[in-house]
């Protein structure tokens, strides 16, 4: 099987976690575990299909971990991996650089929907 080849490394970042969602499901997560459910009230706009795939691409590229509880009803939760809390820098960056751009093109932040992770704007 023939290696990938990038053209630049940023390639490689934006494989992880490039897409609508990815990086909103990681900055939830680095507020701690949660469930599908969850995340699934977090963000609203994402469908069950969608989140089940992103969810499961981001813990093929070791970013998350699902833990299961051997219980009754079945408990999964996700959480970030020792791996993917090295993008919490990431994610940060975006998160100022998005509010810059909302403020550059708004004029306020009245365009942010209530969410946990923009409490501190208020």
């Amino acid at each position: 099987m023939k290696q990938k080849k990038y053209n630049i490394s940023v390639e490689a970042t934006l494989e992880v976690i490039g897409g609508k969602w990815k990086c909103v499901i990681l900055c939830h997560l680095t507020r701690g575990k949660k469930r599908t459910s969850e995340l699934k009230r977090l963000m609203p706009d994402i469908t069950q299909k969608m989140l089940t795939q992103q969810l499961r691409e981001l813990e093929e590229d070791g970013v998350i971990n699902r833990i299961v509880y051997n219980q009754v009803p079945p408990k999964v939760e996700y959480e970030l991996s020792e791996y993917g809390e090295s993008l919490e820098g990431i994610l940060n960056s975006l998160c100022t650089w998005g509010e810059k751009h909302i403020a550059k093109v708004h004029g306020s932040m009245d365009v942010l929907e209530e969410n946990i992770l923009n409490e501190h704007l208020k």
